[in-house]
């Protein structure tokens, strides 16, 4: 029977060869997109659930409260982690993980001196420092020395194994000495004691080098803290509870211990903590702070997730169409095998099968595809996938499954409906298409183009947004900026005699010097307070170090007073503020003007320290869009605190001028190598997730736009074969081609603008909820939605054109002969 059943099957899908590459075609197009999208997804929602501790594992994380606001920071101070060791018996181990690029430091100079050779220099990002609990608490794959002892002594490097190829080549890199510079811990020598393979499993922690805690600056400053429990927030802290233990009961006791250990302090500073654990599973898309790798966004999994389930949607839409677009020619089939003995569920199982049979086809045409397009798909959405993984092993099964719940979904309709012909109705040929087949028809197509019009409203406003990201106007000169980082105590001892240098450059328009510049995390922070005001009246302020060029480097105005200059260096350094409007305005000043030669307070460690404020710029964004402007402040500082070198390029090719910057370092620093970025490309960098989710969008939205048109193709073929022999005689009679194709592209037209009217408030209100998301954006006018109207029309009467003119211009004869 099943072999029988096989036969007409495949023979049905030869004899309808244009229908059935359609469907096929269609099928495995739109499960391809399902099966790269649910690659993406489940690669965003693993992050670190493959640790074995990962169920017990969570984050310490913080939320500051001044002046009724809240920020969030997964930063605590030194003591913690062992004060909730001590007094929390759910507790079983903790770890503290410095990562330097919360602090600015996104390079790190690491040297290395090879028996008998010459110094070798690199720059390497994502460094951190820790302790040697940490690789207990996650699991990392070491190639060299043992995981429990890697840090175990002071002045210890953990470093991964691209990193020691890079350094070492092939000889092992186990017990080599590598001298690290960085702005925390100092320049310190290090031996490695281990080397690890990255997982190629996601996680929010992405170290390249671990150092250990102890034996350089970050010991002694914890020495220096001691038992405060409010300032120094440097480390994020992981809890790994014991088995059983709750974490919402253990989250319940923290308001009880920071009161216990830090209320005094609190209260003087005028702050208030309050801390929280986040699952470290949930910490890439709940986290909502800072974190070393770029945070997920759920909203964005939800579009794609959508997106996925639309375009498999629309495929199975047209396999419906077609199938009962076609049900004349196979009535009389239906109408014999009834009258032969054929019951009704013999029928709905062959339909059903023939579904199945294409749907199968169509499984393996897309598994063949999706593992050629993985790579352009990875470079699309920055991920590392992989089809047939030994991680996800269960993963093709799952899309098997789904190949059949899609064949069952797109041919269940069909199935019933052919089943259900009356025989002697179509043995007579009096059998029509019912009104609810046609009615359904044209609820399927409207549906279909009002997924592809949803799709292309949201492309163009996505699009959009990211051209205003590139475009708007940040409050700062963000072009033509390069950045130099200056990671060593030696760099930035020598920075005023490379200001000189480079200075003297014709195309050099200013050099300023700064611990962090926009675009970057920045964590420097304190309250402050209006003199006289009480403490606790006063914001958290973003504080940043700069020295007296650095403003007008980056051509920040002034709203109120001056900004930093050599005439007033003595005076301003470590006595003077220059703050933003926002925080002026938070402080409680009526103006910016109102803030000039007024005092400000912050309390550290129960000392007060003033300042006069002696400027005001306008408010700028130091972070990317999606972030509100909030209050800053500027220190003059000295050499040491200065990170970065800012160099304003003038007009003009900056290649040579990026040469002649590399010659004046090498001339002044030859120990240290030469680097350099764009300040515009590195604050870009912020928007990574969201041009790849335009990206992603654009691709998939063609997609739906083609699949769409192959089921209209297809409707539109039929129909003008039904409508063969009244289009002959609507010719004969006079009937210009024009006319004709007006006819049979009305119709399906009509439908067309019905979906753009349902698709458009549905798209409007989706990515007006998407706009939210950013402080700044375009509006959604009604233009978007008539250039949507104009683009779906465009495509479906050229789709339609095409059979609609071939019909029109046939020879009448050969129709009307068959009469």
């Amino acid at each position: 029977m099943f072999k029988n059943y096989y036969k007409i099957a495949m023979r049905g899908l030869m004899k309808n060869k244009v229908f059935s590459f359609i469907n096929v075609f269609s099928l495995s197009i739109g499960l391809v997109c399902c099966i790269l999208i649910v690659l993406y997804l489940y690669d965003e929602l693993g992050y670190d659930s493959y640790h074995k501790n990962s169920k017990r594992l969570y984050q310490v994380g913080t939320v500051f409260i001044t002046c009724g606001k809240e920020d969030r920071f997964p930063a605590e101070p030194a003591v913690m982690a062992g004060n909730m060791k001590r007094d929390f018996p759910e507790v079983e181990q903790t770890a503290r993980l410095v990562v330097f690029s919360f602090f600015g430091e996104y390079r790190n100079l690491v040297q290395y001196t090879p028996p008998g050779g010459t110094l070798l220099s690199f720059y390497e990002p994502k460094g951190c420092a820790t302790e040697a609990s940490f690789f207990q608490l996650f699991d990392y794959d070491f190639i060299e020395g043992k995981a429990s002892s890697a840090l175990s002594e002071p002045n210890s490097v953990v470093i991964s194994e691209e990193m020691a190829r890079r350094i070492f080549g092939d000889q092992p890199a186990l017990h080599k000495i590598l001298h690290i510079a960085d702005n925390l811990n100092g320049a310190h020598d290090f031996m490695v004691r281990g080397v690890f393979r990255p997982d190629s499993r996601p996680s929010h922690i992405d170290g390249n080098f671990f150092i250990s805690l102890y034996g350089g600056g970050l010991e002694d400053r914890i020495k220096k803290d001691g038992a405060n429990m409010v300032f120094d927030n440097l480390y994020t802290t992981y809890l790994l509870l014991k088995p059983g233990a709750d974490a919402k009961k253990l989250e319940a006791k923290f308001p009880a211990f920071v009161k216990r250990y830090a209320e005094k302090d609190l209260k003087e500073a005028g702050l208030y903590r309050r801390q929280f654990l986040l699952p470290v599973s949930d910490v890439h898309l709940h986290a909502d702070m800072m974190e070393m790798t770029p945070l997920g966004n759920v909203s964005y999994l939800y579009i794609l997730g959508s997106v996925a389930v639309f375009v498999l949607l629309i495929a199975c839409i047209n396999f419906m169409n077609l199938a009962t677009a076609r049900s004349s020619k196979r009535s009389v089939e239906v109408g014999v095998r009834k009258v032969l003995g054929a019951d009704k569920k013999s029928l709905i199982i062959q339909f059903l099968g023939e579904s199945l049979l294409m749907s199968l086809i169509a499984f393996a045409f897309a598994l063949v595809m999706a593992e050629l397009l993985i790579p352009l798909f990875e470079n699309l959405s920055g991920k590392n996938l992989s089809l047939f993984s030994s991680s996800h092993i269960i993963m093709p099964v799952l899309f098997f499954v789904l190949s059949l719940l899609t064949g069952i979904a797109a041919g269940i309709y069909p199935a019933f409906y052919l089943s259900s012909f009356q025989p002697v109705k179509v043995l007579k040929k009096s059998y029509r298409n019912s009104l609810a087949a046609l009615s359904l028809r044209k609820l399927l197509v409207v549906l279909q183009f009002a997924v592809s019009v949803a799709l292309i409203i949201s492309a163009i406003i996505i699009s959009g947004q990211m051209s205003f990201l590139r475009s708007t106007d940040m409050g700062f000169a963000k072009d033509r900026q390069l950045v130099l980082p200056m990671t060593s105590d030696l760099a930035r001892s020598l920075y005023p005699a490379l200001k000189v240098e480079l200075e003297k450059k014709t195309q050099v328009l200013s050099v300023g010097a700064s611990t962090y510049y926009p675009g970057i995390s920045n964590s420097g922070s304190d309250n402050f307070h209006r003199e006289g005001a009480g403490v606790d009246a006063g914001p958290l302020i973003r504080l940043n170090r700069v020295d007296e060029s650095f403003l007008q480097t980056l051509d920040i105005k002034t709203a109120a007073g001056r900004l930093f200059s050599p005439a007033f260096k003595s005076s301003d350094i470590n006595k003077h503020i220059i703050l933003n409007e926002v925080a002026a305005q938070r402080i409680g000043f009526a103006s910016p003007q109102d803030a000039i030669g007024e005092n400000i307070c912050s309390i550290y460690k129960g000392k007060a320290d003033t300042l006069k404020v002696v400027g005001v710029v306008k408010n700028f964004h130091f972070e990317d869009l999606h972030q509100p402007i909030q209050p800053y402040g500027f220190f003059l500082g000295s050499n040491a605190s200065f990170s970065y070198a800012i160099v304003h390029a003038g007009p003009g090719d900056t290649g040579p001028l990026i040469k002649s910057l590399e010659n004046t370092w090498r001339k002044l620093d030859p120990s240290e190598p030469f680097d350099y970025s764009f300040l515009d490309e590195d604050f870009q960098r912020n928007y990574l997730s969201d041009k790849r989710l335009s990206s992603l969008v654009n691709y998939f939205t063609a997609i739906a736009i083609l699949i769409s048109c192959m089921g209209l193709f297809g409707l539109a073929t039929f129909s003008a074969e039904q409508r063969s022999k009244e289009i002959s005689v609507r010719k004969v009679l006079g009937a210009s081609v024009s006319s004709l194709v007006l006819l049979l592209a009305k119709d399906f037209l009509r439908l067309v603008i019905i979906s753009v009217a349902v698709a458009a408030p549905i798209a409007w209100f989706a990515m007006n909820k998407w706009l939210q998301g950013f402080t700044s954006h375009i509006p959604v006018s009604a233009g978007v939605f008539i250039l949507t109207a104009a683009i779906i029309m465009a495509i479906a009467l050229s789709t339609i054109s095409f059979q609609a003119i071939r019909a029109a211009l046939a020879n009448p004869v050969k129709y009307l002969n068959n009469e």
